[in-house]
């Protein structure tokens, strides 16, 4: 079974992080780097974006 890639803009939906937001991280190493799937284009294993958000802190939403 072949592993699904997120580009960008999908990256983004599901992270909620702009693509400064993303690039800066990359170069901090809080993020993962994507990979080349064709001659100009790059994206990110779906694997690597669901492990990356599982080991986010996760937040409390308070209702007021």
């Amino acid at each position: 079974m072949t592993e699904n890639h997120l580009r960008r803009p999908a990256v983004e939906a599901v992270t909620g992080l702009s693509r400064s937001s993303i690039y800066d991280m990359m170069d901090k190493g809080e993020f993962p780097r994507p990979v080349r799937i064709g001659k100009r284009a790059v994206a990110w294993p779906e694997s690597a974006i669901a492990e990356w958000l599982a080991g986010r802190p996760k937040t409390k939403s308070t209702v007021g």
